[in-house]
């Protein structure tokens, strides 16, 4: 039976801050429009309470992000440990192929957090009133568990990145965004929705997720290719991912840029630049030797940093901006 610090181990916990980001981006986002006059003529009886519930659904926002995240990996650590495809690994030995821990407990602990994060995802939906919520909810949970999962995960498919991009970028940042601007209009508050800086942060974050994934698949991509997991970096090679890896990056530190016209306080977004300089050195294609391998493994941490220190600097801009 795993130990407890396997249990933890196997949620990925390095991840975590890849999940905290968009949700962050989304809260800096939406928070100041509540600076904004009330709409006295639709105030309702509950409105008193509407400054203790936007942080309550900016953190269930985060339960959810959080827990799919967790759930995402452990749903990676069953189906890759069912298959095989982890019986060769680079990196961290995972629950399922190392034996520490039973294929079907793996995948327990997959639905646990899918579970959690569902309730949480209820809980905003009862919040905002927003019902069609509901239907985004289960689709992040069926993206999570086929990424590796199901019969043709799309993983292995080479559509891990896009799916990063689309669920952990653009669905987890304006989803944010959304649930916090939406409390506000139910209790009278006049708001709109932030779609423009909230876009350009989820934009943002999502290539950086897609890079941490995109540079750990340059990582694995000898021993994906072996057992027949066509990701994005296997399809490209080693030469095209990581020119992808370093354009994901460049971009996303330079979009932000964009808004400078609009607030002097979006250049705040260059002190970004030097956490992702280390990475886009290591990545540059043409760089002879190109580590390989465990010697990338710093660049996954790298990465991680990159998206906490973005998010952060991003997220101060939008709140000095009001």
């Amino acid at each position: 039976m795993a130990k407890t610090r396997e249990w933890v181990t196997g949620a990925r916990p390095r991840t975590l801050p890849m999940a905290i980001c968009p949700v962050l981006i989304g809260a800096a986002a939406a928070w100041p429009q509540f600076l904004g006059p009330l709409d006295f003529a639709t105030v309702d009886r509950l409105q008193p309470n509407v400054n203790a519930q936007l942080p309550v659904v900016a953190l269930l926002a985060l339960v959810v992000a959080l827990a799919l995240q967790v759930g995402v990996n452990y749903a990676n650590d069953y189906s890759d440990g069912v298959r095989g495809t982890d019986d060769v690994r680079v990196g961290p030995q995972r629950l399922t192929a190392s034996g520490a821990a039973a294929p079907k407990q793996v995948k327990y602990a997959a639905f646990g957090s899918f579970g959690v994060a569902c309730l949480a995802g209820l809980g905003i939906v009862l919040l905002t009133q927003a019902w069609w919520i509901l239907v985004v909810g289960v689709l992040c949970v069926v993206a999570a568990w086929w990424y590796t999962g199901g019969a043709r995960p799309y993983g292995y498919r080479g559509l891990g990145e896009v799916m990063v991009f689309v669920f952990f970028g653009l669905v987890a940042t304006l989803g944010t965004a959304f649930a916090i601007t939406e409390v506000g209009r139910v209790h009278g508050f006049v708001v709109e929705f932030p779609a423009v800086t909230a876009s350009i942060g989820a934009v943002s974050h999502g290539l950086i997720a897609s890079a941490l994934l995109m540079a750990n698949n340059v990582r694995d991509i000898p021993t994906d290719a072996e057992v027949g997991k066509n990701t994005l970096a296997v399809r490209f090679g080693q030469t095209g991912a990581r020119l992808a890896y370093c354009l994901m990056v460049a971009l996303a530190v330079a979009l932000p840029l964009t808004l400078v016209g609009e607030s002097a306080w979006f250049w705040l977004v260059v002190l970004a630049w030097p956490v992702a300089l280390p990475p886009l050195i290591t990545m540059w294609p043409w760089r002879s030797p190109r580590p390989k391998g465990v010697t990338l493994i710093p660049v996954l941490q790298q990465t991680g940093s990159l998206g906490l220190a973005f998010a952060v600097a991003y997220s101060a801009a939008l709140l000095l901006s009001v």
